[in-house]
């Protein structure tokens, strides 16, 4: 069982040892990068290459370790007594599995997404060292241990909005997905855009990356706002030229707004248009 990419994702050849050294050593593979290159889709990727089904645990800062797990309705039981219900004798009725018993309890090995671990509380990681490295918890309200029938297949995605602890680094492979140099991201426009005109493609790639070269930046266009961008480009059956340009009134990308995702950023790029246009004078 070996992950070689897909039609629709380019993995690059250190993004396909990381995930099939991950699955040998059966450790939760944790994949970081920039926002926007894939981190997310890579788990539904490996999916649909191995055959396995997914499961998603999408994390919110709200998020605790335990609703991973599960969680005990007490509410529920609470208002089924007082209606009479006979369903309260059993504790087991008012469990309420989570993403993690679901994928320790299926009938085949499955891909589990841990996404943005990041985004939850400092302590969200730690809570589940023990769970991730036996595959097993302990549920109290009816005595009963949940182990992994099949090791699931592990992917945990960071933005590194926050420092993940060492303990829980300790059991995972890591992978860093580097921005994509262009002819890698020539092979990622083709996937989604294969009938694309390649003059187009080449003026746009031009422009995108001296976008994301601009001293000052505060966030670079990345590959999912690129191949938007691309869209829009198509859409509007824009010429080649037109990105090829060299007008200082027009530094602004055309569309930009597919590229560009604050006000910080626009300014900038007018006010470097500004200083070009005093320059010419």
């Amino acid at each position: 069982m070996r992950f070689k990419g897909t039609d629709t994702y380019i993995a690059t050849e250190d993004l396909r040892v990381a995930v099939n050294a991950a699955i040998v050593l059966e450790r939760p593979l944790l994949i970081k990068g920039e926002p926007g290159t894939g981190k997310t889709i890579l788990a539904q990727e490996i999916a649909q290459a191995l055959g396995m089904p997914l499961i998603e645990w999408h994390v919110k800062s709200t998020t605790t370790a335990q609703q991973g797990l599960y969680e005990y309705d007490a509410v529920r039981r609470l208002r089924d007594s007082q209606l009479g219900n006979d369903a309260v004798h059993d504790i087991a009725n008012y469990i309420v599995r989570g993403k993690l018993w679901d994928a320790f309890d299926y009938g085949e090995r499955p891909v589990l997404l841990i996404d943005e671990i990041d985004k939850a509380d400092i302590e969200f990681p730690n809570d589940l060292l023990l769970e991730l490295d036996r595959m097993e918890f302990f549920v109290y309200e009816t005595q009963e241990i949940v182990k992994a029938k099949l090791r699931p297949v592990v992917i945990i995605t960071s933005n590194n909005e926050k420092e993940l602890p060492d303990a829980f680094l300790r059991r995972c492979f890591f992978h860093y997905i580097a921005f994509p140099d262009r002819d890698t991201m020539l092979k990622i426009v083709d996937v989604h855009y294969p009938n694309i005109q390649k003059e187009l493609v080449r003026e746009a790639l031009n422009l995108f990356y001296d976008v994301r070269d601009v001293p000052g930046l505060k966030k670079p266009p990345s590959t999912s706002e690129l191949l938007d961008w691309i869209k829009l480009l198509m859409a509007e059956d824009m010429p080649p030229e037109v990105l090829r340009a060299k007008d200082t009134s027009k530094l602004i990308p055309p569309l930009y707004g597919a590229l560009l995702k604050n006000e910080q950023d626009v300014q900038l790029f007018e006010r470097l248009a500004f200083m070009a246009r005093r320059e010419q004078r």
